[in-house]
C-alpha cells in the first residue's frame, strides 16, 4: 500500500461479526475503517453520506448474504454509482459459482470469513492495485472445477493449455507469441479463447488458475 491511509466499509448483517472485521482491521498498518452497514440499504446509504464529505472509503468489504438488500444485489449498485470504490467480498459461502457469479458482478476479491488478518491486508492491497484476490482455499475449489468433467482445463486445446502455463507464468501476449512462434495476435486470440471456454473475467484469474492446476509444473 502506499503511504495514505487505506479507508474501508464493512458491510454485514451481524453486529458482532462486523466488531471481529474491524479488529481485524486494526492490527493492519495504515487502515482505518470508516463506517459499517448492517445490509446493502444501509451500505447505500452511508456510501452517499460519505460521498457528501468527500470521504468516500477505497474499499467495501461486503457480505453476500443480508436482509432486505443482500451482497449481489448490493455490488453493482455500488460499482455504478462509485467506480473508484473497490469492493471485497468477505463471506462464509466456499462456492466457485457464487464466486464467479460476484466477480462478473465486479468484485475484485473473494475471501472467506476464517481468512485471517494478513490474508485481508493481502486482498486489500491487491484491491488497490487493481489485481483481482482469491482466498486460497477458493483457489483449490475453483481449479476442481474447471478440471471436472466436460467443463474447464479438459475443454482446452493442447496450444490453448500451454498457453493459459503461460499466462501463469506471467508472460505477456506479446511474450507469448515469441516463446511459440506465433503472431502477437494469435496470442491474444488463444487466451481470449481460454478465458471464454473457463468463463474467466481477467488474466489474473487465468493464472491462478494455471498455478492451481498444475500447469506450471508441468513445463518445467
Amino acid at each position: 500500500m502506499d503511504d495514505r491511509t487505506v479507508k474501508v466499509l464493512i458491510v454485514d448483517d451481524h453486529a458482532v461479526v462486523r466488531r471481529g472485521i474491524a479488529a481485524y482491521l486494526e492490527v493492519v498498518e495504515d487502515v482505518q475503517a470508516v463506517g459499517e452497514a448492517g445490509d446493502g440499504k444501509e451500505a447505500l446509504e452511508k456510501l452517499a453520506e460519505l460521498d457528501a464529505y468527500d470521504n468516500l472509503p477505497d474499499i467495501v468489504l461486503l457480505d453476500l448474504i443480508m436482509p432486505r438488500m443482500d451482497g449481489a444485489a448490493t455490488l453493482p449498485e455500488i460499482r455504478a454509482r462509485y467506480p473508484q470504490v473497490k469492493v471485497v467480498v468477505l463471506t462464509s459461502f466456499a462456492e466457485p459459482e457464487r464466486m464467479n457469479t460476484v466477480m462478473r458482478l465486479g468484485a475484485v476479491g473473494y475471501l472467506l470469513k476464517d481468512a485471517g488478518p494478513q490474508e485481508v491486508a493481502s486482498a486489500m492491497r491487491a484491491a488497490l492495485r487493481d489485481e483481482m484476490y482469491i482466498d486460497t482455499a477458493m483457489t483449490k475449489k475453483f481449479a476442481q472445477m474447471m478440471n471436472s468433467p466436460a467443463t474447464g482445463i479438459s475443454t482446452l486445446t493442447d496450444r490453448e493449455r500451454t498457453v493459459l502455463a503461460l499466462v501463469g507464468e506471467g508472460r505477456s501476449n506479446r511474450q507469448i507469441a515469441q516463446e511459440l512462434f506465433i503472431s502477437e495476435r494469435t496470442a491474444r486470440t488463444h487466451v481470449s479463447n481460454i478465458l471464454r471456454k473457463l468463463d474467466l473475467r481477467s488474466r489474473t484469474q487465468a493464472a491462478l488458475l494455471a498455478v492451481d492446476a498444475g500447469l506450471l509444473a508441468s513445463r518445467s
